[in-house]
Order: structure tokens, then sequence, then C-alpha cells
């Protein structure tokens, strides 16, 4: 008999699961997926030419998270599976008993069921959490293949939030394909300091199919690279693993999944940022990756900033506008626009929330830890505005802006900014130089 099958996920490694495992398998039945950490991507369904028109002609529901109980009674579920990222351990084991009071088995797919094995040697990035550094790794490793000649293509982790169907395969080669496909706030966060950079990146839905475009890119490709999102462990089998580690966040990389997944399967750690990090908050995370994974390659890192108006800062009562997701599930209380203000003598940072308007109000509600500071929520036009309004609204001298991006070519901003930036700089040896080029030996990569 058939398996009722419920995915509890986040509009990502839910889909990645289904796809990789679930999709063409007659010896089950997906009812329904789960939605959370994203705003406004419940209610939709996954599309039957995605799902596969044979077994799901009509596509698969797309419910809130918070319905669980009822959904697993309503659709008779056997198993449900648990597919999102950058979660604790205690509320990963409180869906757990919410599922197995209801009476479903509760289940975790692991890499031998749904990694894809691409034709071209592949390095893959990962982290302990979200907002590690992850992204700034990934562009460091490109920057030094591309140094040595080498074609190399991005992957980037899934942010399918708008229509399913055109998103099913995306390819990002300039700053007009963001536009072209409609992409949110975060998607170009992550996009768009690769094609500035001049490689290309793809994403979407469908990972099988991504990543044969990818291999067969119209511009060449030597080398496959997966930018992993928030703390998953890849959709690719990796020929090189690298994590990223965060000692702000000390004690994380044992007790958040999947991150510490990451942590145990990486072939190359980066402890980041202990140019911000106590000694003793580094050491922690030293002594934790040596107990989980004692081969691993320990690269030390920092992110240095650049600041491109530091007048603008000095005296100033500031607005701190930070990365979104960084802020909320990844739980940061100090991003590089917190740290650049400090630096740079600000004289206040100004607390947003007094002046957040709609959907912003809504993610201070909902995220009540993220003090004062301001998310770039972007996740769909209404947040936008709702970010726009809210920087109107704010009574400061300036905003200091962390985000990856150029925040003022999406909205408009009616007060002095100031642009920080951040990169990733190894200190001492052993270093991502040198991995990279073990890399290159092995494969015979020219």
């Amino acid at each position: 008999m058939k398996k009722n099958v419920l995915i509890i996920g986040a509009a990502g490694r839910d889909f990645h699961n289904f796809n990789t495992y679930f999709r063409g398998n007659a010896n089950y039945n997906v009812v329904a997926f789960t939605a959370a950490q994203i705003p406004d991507i419940d209610g939709r369904k996954y599309p039957k030419e995605l799902a596969g028109e044979e077994l799901y002609p009509q596509g698969i529901p797309i419910f809130a998270e918070q319905d669980l109980p009822q959904l697993i009674k309503d659709y008779k579920v056997d198993d449900c599976v648990f597919a999102y990222s950058d979660v604790p351990y205690p509320r990963v084991m409180n869906i757990s008993s919410i599922v197995n009071t209801a009476g479903a088995n509760f289940v975790l797919l692991g890499p031998r069921d749904t990694m894809i094995k691409s034709t071209k040697p592949l390095i893959a990035v990962g982290a302990t959490r979200t907002g590690c550094g992850k992204s700034q790794t990934s562009r460091r490793i490109i920057e030094i293949m591309m140094e040595l000649g080498l074609k190399v293509v991005a992957i980037r982790h899934p942010m399918p939030y708008g229509d399913l169907n055109a998103q099913k395969v995306q390819r990002f080669a300039t700053v007009e394909d963001l536009h072209k496909h409609k992409c949110t706030i975060e998607e170009m966060e992550e996009y768009e300091p690769h094609v500035v950079r001049g490689n290309v990146i793809y994403s979407g839905v469908d990972y099988e199919a991504i990543v044969r475009a990818a291999e067969n890119d119209p511009d060449g490709c030597d080398v496959i690279l997966w930018d992993g999102g928030n703390n998953d462990f890849p959709f690719y089998k990796p020929d090189l693993m690298i994590g990223v580690a965060d000692p702000l966040r000390p004690g994380a990389e044992v007790s958040y999944y999947p991150g510490e997944v990451v942590a145990r399967m990486s072939d190359v750690i980066v402890i980041n940022k202990i140019d911000t990090a106590s000694l003793e908050s580094t050491n922690i995370v030293r002594n934790n990756l040596a107990k989980i994974n004692p081969s691993a390659i320990i690269i030390d890192g920092a992110s240095p900033l650049t600041v491109d108006k530091p007048e603008l800062i000095r005296g100033k009562k500031v607005l701190v506008v930070e990365d979104g997701p960084t802020l909320t599930h990844g739980e940061m209380k100090i991003g590089a626009g917190v740290v650049a203000a400090l630096k740079f003598g600000a004289a206040e940072l100004v607390d947003p929330r007094p002046f957040t308007t709609g959907k912003l109000s809504t993610t201070f509600e909902i995220y009540k830890n993220i003090g004062t500071l301001l998310p770039a929520m972007g996740y769909g036009e209404e947040q936008v505005k709702d970010l726009e309004k809210t920087i109107d609204n704010t009574v400061c001298d300036s905003v200091v802006i962390a985000t990856p991006i150029d925040l003022s070519r999406i909205i408009k901003i009616n007060k002095p900014t100031v642009k920080v930036g951040y990169e990733l700089q190894e200190i001492g040896t052993p270093n991502l130089t040198m991995v990279i080029n073990d890399f290159v030996k092995k494969h015979n990569l020219k």
C-alpha cells in the first residue's frame, strides 16, 4: 500500500526532497507540503508540471505549518518528512513530538537519497548557521579559480517564492537578469554579488535540470560551485566540501540542524569573523569542531569592512539596515552595519521599531530579539514597499546599509546613505588558495 507523506518545509529543501526521492515513486503519495520561516508561501500549490502530472494531476497543496496536527488527521498521513534548515535541536524535536502525537512517523532524509551527482568537479560551500559568511567564502573561491583561468558556474540554494513553473531553471549572468526573473531582495542579495564579478549563477526549483543546464552553460563550465543556503547540506554530491562556522554564535555548530551535519561532513572549515569575536568564543568553536570533525582542515578568517562615506557615520544618528534572514531565523544580534557604526563613531543607533509599517511590523512581532536594527525584508512587493516606508518614517541623520546589494537601486531612500561592504580575508595558513590549488591538481583542471 502507498504511504501518505506530508513534507514539512520552507520552499527549498522540501521541494528538492520531493523531486529527488518522491516524484515518480509509486510507493508514496505526497498529500501536502507545509510552509514556515518565509512569509506568504502557504496557500499555493506545488504545480502538477513539476510534481509529475501522472501521479499528481492536481498538483500538491501547501499549507501553514501551524495546521500540522489537523493535516495529519485529515490526510491520514503516515510519514512527515522534515525538510528545512537553520533550526535549533529543541525545535526539531518539538515538531517531531507534534507529529508523533498525531500518530505519524517523523522522518529526516539524508545525503544518499537526496544528493545529485554532477558530471563536473563540484565544490560545495555550506555553513553552521545563516549569516556565517558562506556567500563571501563562495565568492573568494570563485575569485581564486577565475585567476587560474577556470570557468566557474555557481548554483545557489533555492529561493522559489514566485511562479514555481517559471522558476524551474533560472540563469543569472547580468543585473538585468535579476529584473527579468522578478527577483526578491533576498534573491538579489545572493545573485547580484556573483554576476557583477562576471560569473554565472543558477537557481530555481528542479535541481537535476539546473545542474545539467549549468554543466552545459553557453559560456562554458569547468567547475560547479554549490553556494548553499541557511545551514543546509548540499543538494549535490561534493568533490570538496567547505563549511563556514561563526564564533559570534559559539555552540551553534553542535546545536542546530542541519548545521552540525555540515560541520561533520566538511573537508575544510573556515572559522570566520575572528576579527570581531572574542578569543573565548573562537576557541569554543575550534574545540567543538576538533571533537566532531578532527580530520577537517581549519582556516581562520576575518570579515574586514569597507565604508564608502564614513563622514556620514561619525557623530550622526544612524539607522542600520542589515541582511534580513541573518537577523530573523539567523538570530544575529549584530551585523556588519552595526560594527561599522560603532567603529566609525556613530552618536546613536536609531531604533526603527516605532517607525515600522505593515509586514515589517509583523516581522518584529515574530522575531522579538532583532533589536535596534532594520532587516532588509523583501520577499514580496508589499514587503519592499513597507521597507521603503519604514526608512522614510525613521527619524535619523543617515542610513547605514550593510546588505550585499545596492539597496538604493531597489527602493527610494530619502536620506543620506552609507554603503558597508565586507569580504573574506584568510589569516595565515592554511588558506583557500592552497585548498583550491590541491583541488585543481587532483581533478586535472587546466
